[in-house]
């Protein structure tokens, strides 16, 4: 097994931020809120990573590096479901109103 140390562990973290930020900026902005919603596996998937990124490192900056993946990725995926969940209301009619 191939071990991280905590500066390869930053520099994959770097890298993919960046990815990140170039591909989401490419988005529409009418698109954000439906690929949010739609892409919160996704963020499932990265918090696993993330998991088992913190349980492979034996260096503190690793385990600090790690233990940052694990909660951005928590954040974003409770983000998206929030999210989700406000779009989904928009779509709901009040039982006051009539049709």
């Amino acid at each position: 097994m191939i071990e991280l140390t905590g500066f390869i562990a930053l520099y994959i973290v770097m890298l993919t931020a960046f990815v990140g930020i170039e591909i989401i900026s490419r988005v529409p902005v009418i698109l954000h809120t439906p690929l949010m919603s739609g892409s919160n596996f996704v963020h499932g998937i990265v918090v696993v990573g993330a998991m088992v990124a913190l349980g492979h490192a034996e260096t503190t900056l690793g385990q600090v590096i790690g233990f940052i993946g694990v909660a951005l990725g928590a954040g974003n995926a409770v983000g998206g479901y929030v999210v989700t969940e406000r779009m989904l209301e928009m779509f709901k009619s009040s039982k006051g109103e009539k049709a």
